[in-house]
């Protein structure tokens, strides 16, 4: 089982599922995953409920999920209309293709990466990470994110580059960050990545959240 302590949130209503491939993901995903990420692939426009709620899930900690610093599910669904969400690693198109479909942001991290215990919360003034292998940062500040011993590692807006997922990565944990304005939604989505991380030949590990 994955542990992770949560600190106190009036919005986050968090669901995660942790998943074991029987070997490494690689480089290449099978075509019914990647048909997923095609923009005649059949799915529901991201409502003004569903977006005004996630940003404010962002905004309660004082940062402005907009710009280039809007929720990851938004510029998801954007590209995928646009036939630009190409196909990167197995289980990071899971992951894009389940926020695609739910209109909810979530996280891919490798656990094999992760330094120590995992944690929620509000990421401090003047905190950054480096999002891509062209080292550029996102300032986190107000953010909520999901951190480990070496701090901040992954957020509804950019992962870190430090805990993503590479083709010898066999096991990750995806985490969902729902918000208790739209109940119930995090524990559907889980349930759906559940299903296709099966059909990857996956096997899935429990997550439980504990007060922090």
């Amino acid at each position: 089982m994955i542990s992770i302590q949560v600190a106190e949130h009036p919005y986050l209503e968090a669901g995660a599922v942790g998943i074991e491939l029987p070997a490494a993901q690689g480089e290449e995903s099978p075509p019914w995953l990647q048909e997923m990420l095609l923009p005649e692939f059949p799915c529901e426009p991201m409502t003004d409920e569903c977006k005004k709620a996630v940003r404010t899930l962002l905004r309660h900690g004082g940062y402005r999920p907009a710009g280039r610093g809007k929720p990851s599910s938004e510029w998801l669904q954007k590209a995928a209309a646009e036939g630009k969400l190409g196909s990167i690693y197995p289980l990071v198109d899971l992951g894009n293709a389940s926020s695609r479909q739910a209109g909810l942001p979530l996280s891919v991290v490798d656990l094999d990466r992760v330094e120590g215990e995992l944690s929620i919360d509000l990421a401090p003034e003047g905190q950054s990470y480096v999002f891509n292998k062209s080292g550029q940062e996102i300032d986190l500040g107000g953010l909520i994110c999901l951190s480990d011993r070496l701090g901040p590692c992954a957020n509804a807006v950019k992962d870190s580059q430090r805990t993503k997922t590479a083709p010898q990565t066999s096991r990750c944990l995806i985490l969902v960050w729902g918000t208790r304005e739209l109940p119930g939604a995090a524990e559907r989505l889980v349930g759906d990545i559940q299903q296709s991380a099966q059909r990857l030949g996956g096997r899935l590990e429990r997550v439980e959240f504990l007060p922090r």
